[in-house]
């Protein structure tokens, strides 16, 4: 059975962000937030201290297992390409590892 992530919320609310995750790569530790911004779940990839660049992952998200499924493969795709999915093509950073290893 699929928990909806959004039960009895105004569409108008926003609610305090949630932290779901960390990881760390050879750029530094980021973290992964979940937050209702206006009824819409919304997951979001940060530095976990300081400042820096903030990526958002997915947003509209409807089941918890959706939720858990997606920052589940986002730390599996971090750990593997030791960079931040969402910033962009990592796909070809796993090539050029890939390379590498041969």
């Amino acid at each position: 059975m699929n928990t909806p992530v959004s039960e009895h919320t105004a569409p108008t609310q926003t609610n305090e962000r949630v932290e779901l995750a960390h990881y760390t790569i050879t750029a530094g530790e980021r973290a992964i937030y979940g937050q209702r911004i206006r009824g819409v779940v919304r997951l979001v990839d940060v530095p976990a201290q300081g400042s820096g660049r903030r990526y958002l992952i997915e947003r509209e998200l409807t089941s918890m297992a959706e939720l858990e499924a997606i920052v589940a493969d986002y730390l599996d795709q971090a750990a593997r390409w030791d960079a931040i999915p969402a910033a962009g093509p990592c796909c070809l950073a796993d090539q050029t590892v890939e390379a590498r290893l041969r």
